[in-house]
């Protein structure tokens, strides 16, 4: 047995420069939070004895902050680059008094301030045509010093997407402006994730390698479907607790758009075929909706040939991914990344096979090296058998 496993270990990095020995000493917890949703975040617990923390300069606010997890004497694998943004000391009675230090990602930046602004091409005896969406987000990502990376599949879907609104913005001039990007009253972080939301995109932070914590992965749930690692039950599970709920579910997303030219309402709705694992698209006249179910989600708002196929897949896609999530934990992967996917085996047809991390915490303490991660069952998943998933039936004899 390799026992190199067993030995977690940690580097902690401070304005580019290794913490000195006596803070590597003291710390009492390291953890490393990241994912889909809101910041990666990592946290940091001194021992804080005879208060020698409490004014350092070490870990000021903006101090920027990278963290490599793993297993001595194996390389370790660098989890988190970001800046420090919150320090708090903690004077218990009793006990041994504390000092935390917190950094996030450097989308933080993103959050300040507020912006009104439109996104077009001028060109000349044709007016305005809308900023393909992948320029938009390249633009806004690269004003906040960050480095965009679209995955293929992604990036295909946007550009499809894309070419309905310049083909409207050509033919109907009074639509033009329309589908042209607006930031309106956003900051660029609210502004990203809607633009995200509307392509299908995961938006993600790519914290390894020479350039980490300054690249931005766009990403959609359909560029990666094999698996990066396999856990199963009663080997390599600490623990696993899956949910499958009807909660907050939808089969049909429907909206009205309203055709100037020819004065007419159509009903379109986009549903998901559980039998074939398929998204099947409607259109016909009409002010009400047929075939919606009970449960099924109607769009209140006013909707355009552009707007709805947007509009439909930030609807439905994401509630379809949350009718089975997960959550789990595994002795200390570094390698772990949210984004990625997992085989999980030994839990049965329903709850086994392929799913999506969708956030990862590492954590060393007293307790040793652990991940605790977050899943989802894409709807993309589907498409391969169970078997070859690993989702296979339980044999329970008695």
């Amino acid at each position: 047995m390799d026992r190199s496993r067993f030995v977690p270990e940690f580097s902690l990095q401070l304005d580019g420069r290794p913490v000195p020995a006596a803070l590597r000493a003291a710390v009492q917890s390291v953890r490393c939070q990241t994912g889909m949703e809101g910041l990666d975040e990592v946290e940091v617990t001194l021992a804080n004895e005879g208060l020698r923390w409490l004014d350092d300069p070490s870990f000021k606010l903006g101090t920027s902050l990278a963290l490599q997890m793993g297993y001595a004497p194996d390389p370790l694998v660098q989890v988190f680059d970001g800046e420090v943004v919150a320090r708090a000391p903690s004077f218990a009675s009793g006990a041994m008094p504390t000092f935390t230090f917190t950094a996030h990602d450097r989308r933080r930046r993103m959050r300040d301030g507020k912006k009104v602004r439109w996104f077009a091409i001028p060109i000349p005896t044709v007016g305005n045509l809308p900023l393909p969406d992948l320029a938009t987000a390249s633009i806004v990502t690269l004003e906040n010093l960050l480095l965009p990376i679209f995955d293929p599949v992604g990036a295909a879907l946007s550009i499809l997407l894309g070419a309905v609104d310049t083909f409207v913005a050509v033919t109907d001039p009074d639509s033009a402006q329309k589908v042209i990007r607006k930031q309106a009253n956003e900051s660029d972080y609210d502004f990203l994730n809607r633009i995200a939301a509307e392509n299908g995109w995961d938006v993600l932070v790519e914290h390894a390698g020479p350039l980490g914590g300054h690249l931005l992965r766009f990403t959609s749930s359909m560029d990666n479907l094999r698996a990066s690692f396999t856990y199963g039950y009663g080997r390599s599970l600490i623990d696993f607790t899956p949910r499958v709920s009807s909660v907050g579910q939808i089969f049909n997303v429907g909206g009205f758009v309203w055709i100037p030219s020819i004065k007419m309402t159509f009903v379109v709705t986009l549903g998901f075929d559980w039998d074939t694992m398929s998204l099947k698209l409607a259109i016909y006249p009409g002010v009400v909706p047929l075939g919606m179910q009970p449960g099924d989600y109607m769009i209140e708002e006013p909707l355009t040939l552009t707007s709805i196929p947007r509009k439909l897949i930030s609807e439905i896609i994401p509630k379809l991914n949350r009718r089975l999530t997960a959550t789990g934990t595994v002795l200390g992967e570094p390698g772990m990344r949210a984004g990625e996917v997992l085989r999980i085996e030994g839990v049965g047809e329903e709850f086994g096979g392929l799913y999506r991390v969708t956030s990862v915490t590492h954590t060393i303490d007293g307790g040793g090296f652990r991940t605790a991660f977050g899943l989802r069952k894409d709807i993309w998943f589907g498409s391969i058998p169970l078997a070859d998933q690993g989702a296979v039936p339980l044999r329970v004899s008695f």
